[in-house]
This record gives C-alpha cells, structure tokens and sequence, in this order.
C-alpha cells in the first residue's frame, strides 16, 4: 500500500515540475465548460494515455537489463540516447517531436466540447506528457522495473498519473490564475535531472565495460551488501507491515521458469509445477566464486535441517569463466563440497536471465504457491534468511519446526571473512578486468611477453616475472619458472588457478614478504609454501593467523603451463 500512496502522491507533485509546462495549456483551455463533461474526460484520457506509454518504457527497459550481446549493445545506446534527453531539452525536443505533433493533432480533432472530444484531446495531453518523465517518475520506474513489465506495473503508473490528473483537476477548479502563480515554482529540477542524465550515462559505461557483472556483482563488503538489500526491499515496499519478518515477505513475482540448464546434477531436471506445494530456495553460484563459497555452508545446513519440513534447496550454477562450464568440472566441484540438493548448470544463463538476476552469489526464497517471497544478493544476514525459510513453512502449514539455527561447520576458504580488515578488492589477471598491474612497460595482449617486478609494490599493485601470455580472462605460464607477486591486506588469499594441459600437476613456492608462509600457510599450500595446482578451482594460498597487515605474497612456478584467472580475499 505504502508504494501505491508514494505513487500518487508524486504524481501530484509534478505539478511543481517544467515537465507539467506543455499540459497547462491543453487543461486551462476546458477551464470554462463543465468539469464532468469535458475536465473529467480530459483528465482520464491523459492518465490512461501516460500510463500505457510509460509501461511500454518499463517493458523495454526490462528488455534492456537482460539483453546480450548485439541486443545488449542497442540497450546500451538506447540508454546512452535517454540520457542525452535529460542532459539536453533541446536534443529531447527535437527526438520526441513525433510525439508532440501526434497530440497536436489529436488535439485539433477535439476541437468540439463533449465526453468524447475531451477524452481524445486527454489522450493527446497524454502524448505530449509521457516523454518528458521527471525526476520523481524515474524513481517510480526504477521501482517498477525491478518486478518487470505487468498488471502491477501499469496499475503503479496509473496511479501515478491519477495523482498528476488529481492536481491538475485542483488547478483547473482554481482557474487559469493559477498559472501564473505556478510558473513562478517552476524551473527547479532542471539540474536534477541533468545530474540523472550523467548518472544514467556513467551507467551505460559501467554495463559496457562489464563491470557490473564482474566487480560491481562480486562485491562482497557486508556494509555494501546490507544498504543494497534495503535498497531494493524499499523500492519492493511491502508497504505498513507490523513486523519486520512481516516486511520481508512480500510478493515479488511468479517463480520464473527453470528451463534452459544444460545438466542438473543431483537431480533430474525440475520444474515450477513439479516444485509447487513445497518452498524453494534456489542459490545462484559459481564453483570458483569465494563470495558463494562462504554461503555455501549456510544453505546445506537449511536444505539438510528443513528438507523433511517441506524445503527444497536448488543450487543454479551460472558461470563466470570458462572452465567452470565444463561439466566434470563441476561436478568434481558438487562432489567435493559436498552439495547434495539439486544443481542445474546454467550455462547460457537462462535461468539467470530469466530470474533477472546480476550477483553471485543470490538467494531468493519462494513460498508454497510458487511466488518469490524475499531475496538476498552477496554474504551475511543468514538468520534473517532462516527466518524467512521458517515463516514460508508456517505459511505452507509445517509445524514442529526447529527453534534453534542451523549447525554450520565452516571450514578452510568456506569460513567467513574477516570483513572487518580487508583492504584489497578481487583483481582478475587477465586483461579484459585487470587492474593494479605494475609491471615494468605494461601487458601484452594475447601475446607472449617476458615480464618483471618494479622496484616495490604499492598495496593493491600485482607484477608477473617470467614469460606468460595474457589473455582477455587468464595469464597463462609460457616457460618455467615464472611468478606472481601482489601486495595485499587481508587475512585470507586465494587465487583461481588451473593447468592449461589436463593432468599435468604443475608445481609452485609460496613465500610471505620474501620467506616461506609458516603458520600463515592457506589449506593448498604447506608451511613451507609448496603445492601444487591439478585442478581448475580456487586455491587458498595464505591464512594469517597474526594481525593483518600489509603484506608481499609471491607465487613461483616451477611448471610452465598454469592458468591464472583472479586473486580473491577474505
């Protein structure tokens, strides 16, 4: 309720809006005949009108969030052209003219009083309305646009154009004086939504650069996390419930539909009616990804605690490099960490793309009549993700629930991070997302280039020495040995590694600020730094056992032929 209200109510404040200027003049024209026979029927007209338009504008940006490739590069210049619009009125006049010489039509049509000439001069206000959508509309478009184009969607925009009609009806009772007074007001919103066009266009160049599917989604600071999360919950808005349990569960949309995994694992393939009458949590993850490897404990202990009680647990493996599309790959992974609830491997992302979803690791929570209650994107907040378990099996009629919280035992690069003295983000080597890189005359791409060291490296910094060839998503060893250094500060780190040759165990040396790690070894490296990499996974390396404090790690490879794919903290 609570969104529906914010709604109408910004709708009746865009008559403090420029946006509102090329509607006056269409409504203060009908302000000397009846109001029921020519006010209300314009009115209704330029509501209904705005709202089919702006839904329209929902759809496609619901398009454009999960287009890809060549569509994801027109939604990309789309945006960019939207942008301009609102950086610049006179480019946005000249883009929308078709607009407004439509209602300018329309309106010369209607030139007659009558219900039905009033409603079609409504529909052309509506036209010349719709395009110039300020800033309070945008809010309630991002809003919108999180649950996707539907019924929903339009009733929102309705009412948000019932507010806007509700004020003007106000204007148009006082008279055509009001103008004057209004005009006076306006004008002060032209620096916001210019400061949304540049907003909208550092948008664009995140998309473009990936970055909002590597970086920005593998974000995994607790404090990022949880502003994120009640972000999104308000733009949900489940609107005056009493507790905040009661606030989580809202309705956020149907389960979408789990077609398009190129395996499941576990189980044979599942679908939404064969899951209806049980509660699902589905777990989007990646096998390499440390952020899903920490909660990853957390939801084998909810599928083994709860699956009597009615819960069915889905882990949707959705790639992020390569290798992890393999199927053995993942597989061996499943094995090894000991997931026993389903797994679809996810491949092409249709599951993914279908959810709408952009982070790894995500959680969402469906009830028992196959409707998304509550989601959760990165790690923490787990006991209030229980609790949203326990209150969707109440729901279904569970009872003799648990009371107390699911055992977790967590263990090695599966333990939480220490969130609290991390200073160095995850940084890919390969050069499509590589940052922080110090050696001496740059990288070569895709090509084999002998590297060195610089004299010292600042924190966050990483060099290679050796031959390697970098490409756009790993650095692969050419010729032996060869090595990796990076100064970081956190307790834990992990580097994504794997043998270019299936196999082919390749040796490597770990040394900490210049000496073997010691007790600060990680679980794939031995005290005195030595292990081996056999495998594509992510391989922890170092675990401080001291205070945390800027440190030189250096891997040495002993074996030509390793993959490195990206360095990971915790």
């Amino acid at each position: 309720m609570t969104l529906w209200i914010l709604a109408y109510l910004a709708g009746a404040l865009t008559i403090l809006s420029p946006c509102i200027l090329p509607v006056l003049p269409f409504v203060f024209a009908r302000s000397d005949e009846p109001f029921g026979r020519s006010g209300l029927p314009l009115l209704a007209g330029m509501a209904v009108t705005f709202a089919g338009v702006a839904t329209i504008a929902v759809a496609g940006g619901a398009w454009a969030a999960q287009a890809n490739q060549y569509g994801r590069i027109v939604a990309l210049a789309l945006l960019a052209l939207f942008a301009l619009t609102l950086l610049s009125p006179r480019f946005a006049e000249k883009l929308l003219h078709p607009f407004a010489a439509l209602g300018g039509r329309l309106a010369q049509t209607s030139g007659a009083a009558g219900p039905g000439r009033s409603f079609l001069l409504g529909v052309a206000t509506g036209l010349l309305w719709a395009p110039c959508a300020g800033p309070i509309l945008g809010l309630v478009l991002t809003g919108a646009a999180l649950s996707g184009a539907s019924a929903k969607t339009s009733v929102l925009l309705l009412v948000y154009a019932l507010g806007a009609a509700t004020s003007l009806a106000l204007a148009l009772a006082a008279g055509g004086r009001l103008l004057g007074t209004l005009k006076r007001y306006l004008g002060a919103d032209v620096w916001v939504r210019r400061g949304l066009g540049i907003a909208v266009l550092c948008g664009v160049a995140v998309i473009a650069f990936g970055w909002d599917r590597s970086l920005l989604t593998r974000i995994s600071a607790a404090s990022t996390a949880t502003l994120e999360q009640r972000l999104i919950n308000m733009l949900h808005a489940p609107a005056l419930a009493t507790t905040k349990e009661q606030a989580m569960l809202a309705d956020e949309g149907p389960l979408p539909a789990l077609d398009g995994a190129v395996a499941w694992l576990n189980s044979p393939p599942l679908t939404r009616e064969a899951l209806r009458g049980r509660v699902v949590l589905i777990d989007f993850w990646t096998y390499s990804c440390i952020n899903c490897l920490r909660t990853l404990p957390y939801v084998k202990a909810w599928a083994e605690k709860y699956r009597d009680a009615g819960l069915v647990a889905i882990g949707v493996h959705a790639p992020e490099f390569a290798f992890e599309k393999d199927l053995g790959n993942v597989t061996n992974a499943v094995r090894e960490l000991g997931i026993a609830y389903p797994v679809a491997l996810d491949n092409n992302y249709a599951i993914w793309n279908a959810f709408g979803n952009h982070y790894w690791p995500a959680h969402y929570f469906i009830d028992a009549e196959g409707r998304i209650r509550h989601h959760h994107f990165g790690e923490g907040e787990y006991a209030e993700s229980e609790r949203v378990i326990q209150q969707l099996l109440r729901e279904r009629g569970s009872s003799l629930l648990p009371t107390q919280p699911a055992a977790v035992n967590a263990g090695g690069a599966l333990a939480a991070a220490d969130q609290e003295d991390r200073a160095s983000p995850e940084t890919y080597l390969g050069y499509a997302r590589a940052r922080g890189f110090a050696s001496p005359g740059g990288g070569a791409a895709d090509g084999i280039g002998r590297y060195r060291l610089p004299g010292q490296l600042k924190l966050n910094q990483w060099g290679l020495t050796g031959s390697w060839n970098v490409g756009a998503e790993h650095a692969t060893l050419t010729a032996a040995p060869g090595s990796i250094a990076f100064r970081f500060h956190a307790r834990d780190l992990h580097l994504v590694l794997g043998p270019a040759a299936a196999g082919r165990p390749l040796r490597f040396e770990v040394t900490l600020d210049g000496a073997p790690p010691g007790a600060d070894h990680g679980m794939d490296s031995d005290a005195q730094g030595r292990g081996v990499v056999s495998d594509h996974r992510l391989y922890q390396l170092i675990r401080q056992q001291g205070g945390v404090r800027d440190r030189t790690f250096e891997i040495r490879f002993l074996d030509p032929g390793v993959q490195a794919f990206a360095f990971t903290f915790g």
